[in-house]
């Protein structure tokens, strides 16, 4: 699989918390988004963080949380990214989604 140099980055922030259909939201993205063929994607586990409600989550012991922030990533041709947005905005029901463009050094898998 091929990513043109000039890629686009779509970042989703949610919760720890977040299901679609059962499913933890993240993986549920991170599945759609295999399902349908995007160059790859990666969930990152925030220690803290808040969101539009102002609501702190943290994994300090004294203010533990399970609701800790999510991140996925995911970096493709913009035609790719553009395509998944749908079931993005279906999937995300709150938080946030941003896409910057990107330049893409290296994307390489061994053989």
């Amino acid at each position: 699989m091929r990513i043109p140099q000039n890629g686009y980055l779509l970042r989703i922030f949610i919760g720890e918390n977040d299901h679609w259909h059962g499913t933890p939201l993240y993986e549920a993205i991170v599945l759609k988004a295999r399902e349908l063929h995007l160059a790859g994607a990666t969930v990152l586990r925030g220690p803290m963080g808040f969101g539009a409600n102002s609501r702190m989550h943290t994994a300090k012991l004294l203010r533990l949380s399970e609701d800790l922030p999510m991140i996925v990533e995911i970096v493709d041709a913009k035609e790719k990214i553009n395509a998944f947005m749908p079931y993005v905005d279906e999937m995300v029901q709150e938080g946030l989604v941003t896409i910057e463009p990107v330049e893409v050094i290296k994307y390489r898998a061994n053989e």
